[in-house]
């Protein structure tokens, strides 16, 4: 899993919030807040938000951990420090922990979809994460469930079009294999049945099957040799998940677990 979120990190969310000249939260005394849920959902982020209060020497505790189901109502923490600093940093943690919790909710929904099928698929993110955000956002994958795939390109070779576009499917494989390390994996993006066992035959590890139909990635899956992994992607929502899980497939890949989820509605409330 990625580095859990630094001082630095925390820093430069709050500067961006706080901007130049805060007169908003001059606000004298001690306080007590709770960060509440307003809608059902998967707990996640906690860890980021507790780190803004850390930073800012406010007492905080998480009450519910990360993958939790969350009911309205639900307080996931409760912070008690001077009441500038409460302030100050309440912003930044809610709209955190309720990207993250957004994320870990979608992500629940997609793998209790591919469990109604069976439990042999998993659901996993991509790299479509926003900048600055991967760690909070893969850890989020993770607390619903899902599979973070790699998180940087150093995780695993993928050969994607526009590699086979330059190089040619074989060469790309035939290159990439020689400069890698033993331990590192490869995987080969492809567009039709036929050129994942031309994958599968170069050397891939995994193939992805991108932007396949069902009965495309079916197709596939029946033709790939065993000990080669099959991951389905490319535009693939929640509601077409048991469709994708029924065909064998090994993986479901979502760029939408992080691009596309709402974020869940979190309200903080002090002096309770």
């Amino acid at each position: 899993m990625p580095v859990r979120v630094t001082d630095r990190k925390v820093e430069a969310w709050l500067r961006e919030d706080v901007g130049h000249r805060d007169v908003t939260n001059h606000v004298p005394g001690e306080t007590t807040g709770r960060l509440v849920a307003k809608q059902s959902g998967v707990a996640a982020g906690l860890d980021a938000a507790t780190a803004v209060f850390d930073y800012l020497g406010v007492a905080c505790e998480a009450t519910v951990a990360a993958g939790d189901r969350i009911e309205p109502g639900d307080a996931l923490l409760e912070v008690e420090g001077a009441a500038e600093s409460v302030l100050r940093g309440e912003r930044v943690a809610v709209n955190v922990a309720g990207h993250a919790s957004g994320v870990a909710t979608k992500t629940r929904r997609a793998v209790d979809a591919a469990r109604g099928v069976g439990d042999d698929v998993a659901i996993a993110g991509t790299r479509k994460t926003t900048p600055g955000l991967r760690g909070v956002e893969k850890r989020a994958i993770a607390a619903g469930g899902g599979d973070t795939h790699r998180l940087t390109l150093s995780g695993m070779v993928m050969v994607k079009d526009n590699h086979v576009a330059e190089m040619g499917l074989e060469d790309a494989i035939a290159r990439f294999r020689a400069e890698k390390s033993f331990a590192t994996k490869i995987e080969v993006e492809v567009e039709r049945p036929a050129d994942g066992v031309r994958a599968a035959e170069a050397g891939a590890d995994i193939v992805l099957l991108d932007n396949m139909s069902p009965d495309e990635v079916r197709e596939s899956v029946e033709m790939l040799s065993d000990g080669v992994l099959a991951e389905a992607s490319g535009g693939i929502g929640v509601e077409d998940v048991p469709e994708y899980a029924a065909t064998g497939v090994d993986v479901i890949s979502m760029g939408s677990l992080t691009h596309s989820a709402d974020a869940l509605d979190l309200s903080f409330r002090t002096g309770e």
